[in-house]
């Protein structure tokens, strides 16, 4: 994922690479980047995760507001389509852990939809045959 607007300000989810620890699992790490406040926070991912991202992308191209990642431990994306300043907003929530949330407002370009699943296509085909136990729903952490 990667939001990014011509005012400078983005929210990314980068994946790092496999998770040593966990064969079922990425290394990833969100990280928020605006002119006022910057800041990274590490993030676990796995099959069920990156299904929800599509199931958010579906509800986003639909004209819903979503969260993704809101029901586990670790933190949470929320995208606000028509945000408090007339413009999409994405929120991230750290609550579980350093327990701040950052409000970004963003004006993505018109397909950005479709170039996140384009992304998410790519993050899936590449890693989803590298990793074993694909179904596993929780990371070692339980988020």
């Amino acid at each position: 994922m990667s939001l990014a607007d011509d005012e400078g300000n983005s929210v990314s989810v980068n994946v790092l690479g496999r998770n040593p620890g966990w064969t079922a699992g990425l290394d990833a790490e969100i990280v928020v980047r605006t002119r006022f406040v910057s800041g990274r926070t590490d993030l676990a991912l796995y099959a069920l995760k990156l299904d929800g991202w599509a199931d958010a992308l579906d509800r986003l191209d639909a004209g819903e507001d979503v969260g993704w990642m809101e029901m586990g431990r670790g933190p949470s994306i929320f995208i606000q389509l028509a945000g408090e300043r007339d413009c999409p907003e994405v929120v991230v929530a750290d609550e579980s852990g350093s327990m701040v949330s950052v409000r970004v407002p963003l004006v993505p370009p018109d397909d950005w939809i479709a170039d996140h699943r384009r992304r998410l296509h790519r993050v899936t085909s590449y890693w989803f045959p590298m990793l074993s136990g694909q179904g596993d729903d929780q990371a070692p952490d339980g988020s």
